[in-house]
């Protein structure tokens, strides 16, 4: 048997036989009949280890009848409270109910017994009974009231009737109208309930109440946050004007700000919060984030060199950043290190990736393909990026057969990946097999016939080799209406028109594409449209502009040869 259940049983038998006037009855109750202390060790040990080992066997529904019988017959708060427990946990709620309020004709006085007995009113979705208990309980804890308003909303989660629970937590602080915390708490369950205007209000009169008070700031920013990012920030702005040191709405607006998209002003913020708090990586990331997303390499490579430095949990990611900033200045050993680094997290496969290229880059094909074939995805999304990064490898090594037959064997097992689909499509058209390409987004799109990319590029195929135009039309209408800002949709569009002889619309479309993306391939669209309407010299300039920015792109290099034979 157990040790810990003889204790207790011992235990509470001894008590009760030591404190045998808590088994008078309470007034106007009638006396229970006597008992020698001797049948009430014996029936108290059996009863309780009873409860026990039934709770230790999982027979619930014997702790629960064993307990309540001993809490019953001994009237003893001890017994009273385990048989409530019990119950509790059993989820017979009706009969804690009973059991506890037994325990408050005990002790009326018993905050214990009366926070039990309001907890599972809560459990027992019983709120219209909950009021007078909790008012109670407020009233008796002056020193705690402030704290105590302020659990209330946690204490009523669970409940499914957000409305209710805001209408109980508006009753329970009408008698505490200068305590902010009461208005927070109706502003909390006001917001809970889906009232925002009820929750502003309340949360208004908090902060008139107590003007500094940081949590009721941020409360207020996200419940405008609901309606308008911009109130939202206005109003953390002005707080924090007030109150320079308040670090979380300072991060907060920073947050809000880069939302926005306006980097500059989240820059100020999280400067002066770098600056309060030099140490702390909270900071330091978002920092180091904003100054890689302005531009600003040599601050991001700062911040994010500190962080490793720092008890910065998440450090792969921090690795996986530096490797890119080493790429990108050509510092290729050292971006593999960090690379390597990147052992776990959303930028494991990523970091793989962009090893594998490195290198490629240094004339190292095998060993880049061996280092994506040894790489174990843990997701099916995961494998199914090593898979598109292993075929972007092939074809940058010039071996498209290799690529295709890596996409299609991936396939084998899984046909309906639609990324996978895409990726193959393409590059069969690179290896000059358009009806393959036709062959896997026909079935990409009878599986999402509303993917842009996928109605473009058959589109855009069927325009190129100039067959099917108006069916090439309709699908790449469709994908603009679906990215109506896309500029190389527009450009496949522009192409169509051209192939349809409808040169003066495809010029419009074509440099409405090019003024939003100068990319190469327009401009060789674009070159193709000016020099066929006549217009030689537009055409040679922009083609030769073109081609002095982007010398190693071959379809820009193609058409000009084409036309400057």
């Amino acid at each position: 048997m157990p040790a810990k259940f003889t204790a207790t049983a011992l235990t509470l038998a001894l008590g009760l036989i030591l404190a045998v006037p808590s088994q008078a009855a309470a007034p106007g109750k009638q006396a229970m009949p006597a008992e020698s202390s001797e049948n009430l060790l014996a029936r108290t040990v059996f009863f309780s280890l009873l409860g026990e080992l039934a709770l230790q066997r999982g027979d619930t529904r014997l702790a629960v009848d064993a307990w309540s019988d001993l809490a019953k017959r001994t009237r003893d708060p001890a017994a009273l409270a385990r048989a409530t427990e019990v119950a509790g946990f059993a989820r017979q709620y009706e009969q804690a109910l009973e059991l506890a309020s037994i325990w408050l004709e005990v002790e009326p006085d018993s905050t214990r017994a009366r926070q039990t007995q309001s907890s599972l009113l809560v459990l027992a979705n019983r709120l219209d009974e909950l009021a007078p208990q909790l008012a109670i309980l407020l009233e008796r804890d002056k020193p705690n009231l402030a704290a105590n308003l302020m659990h209330l909303n946690r204490m009523l989660a669970r409940h499914e009737n957000k409305k209710a629970v805001q209408e109980l937590v508006e009753k329970l602080a009408v008698p505490y109208d200068t305590v902010p915390e009461a208005h927070f708490a109706v502003a909390q369950a006001s917001a809970n309930a889906g009232d925002n205007m009820g929750a502003l209000t309340a949360i208004e009169k908090a902060l008139l109440l107590r003007p500094d008070w940081e949590t009721a700031a941020l409360a207020r920013a996200q419940i405008q946050a609901r309606q308008s990012n911009a109130s939202a920030i206005a109003s953390l702005d002005e707080f924090v004007k007030r109150q320079p040191a308040a670090r979380e709405a300072r991060l907060a607006l920073a947050r809000l700000l880069i939302g926005e998209k306006r980097f500059a002003d989240a820059r100020q913020h999280f400067d002066r919060l770098l600056k309060d708090n030099p140490d702390n990586p909270e900071i330091i990331y978002p920092i180091a984030m904003l100054a890689l997303q302005q531009g600003d390499t040599s601050t991001g490579r700062q911040q994010l060199e500190r962080l490793l430095k720092s008890d910065f949990p998440d450090k792969s990611s921090v690795h996986f950043f530096l490797g890119q900033l080493d790429q990108e200045q050509k510092n290729l050993p050292a971006a593999l290190e960090h690379y390597g680094q990147v052992s776990s997290g959303n930028q494991h496969v990523a970091a793989r990736a962009r090893s594998a290229q490195i290198l490629l880059q240094q004339g190292k094909p095998n060993e880049a393909r061996e280092l994506l074939r040894n790489t174990r995805g843990g997701s099916d999304e995961e494998r199914t990026q090593l898979t598109l990064a292993e075929a972007q490898l092939m074809r940058d090594a010039g071996r498209h057969a290799d690529a295709y037959a890596v996409l299609t064997e991936a396939l084998a097992g899984q046909p309906d990946n639609t990324d996978m689909l895409y990726d193959a499509a393409l590059t069969a058209e690179r290896s000059g097999r358009p009806e393959l390409l036709e062959k896997h987004l026909q079935h990409l799109l009878s599986l999402r016939p509303d993917h842009a990319h996928a109605l473009n590029a058959l589109g855009y195929s069927l325009a190129d080799r100039n067959i099917r135009l108006d069916e090439a039309f309709t699908l790449i209408t469709r994908a603009l209406i679906l990215l109506p800002d896309d500029p190389f949709i527009t450009d496949s569009l522009g192409w169509v028109q051209f192939r349809q002889g409808r040169l003066e619309e495809a010029l419009a479309t074509l440099e409405r594409a090019y003024r939003n993306k100068p990319d190469p391939e327009i401009a060789a669209h674009l070159g193709e449209v000016l020099w066929t309407m006549g217009r030689h010299d537009d055409a040679r300039r922009l083609l030769d502009e073109a081609a002095r920015q982007h010398p190693d792109n071959e379809t820009l290099a193609g058409t000009i040869k084409k036309l400057q034979p």
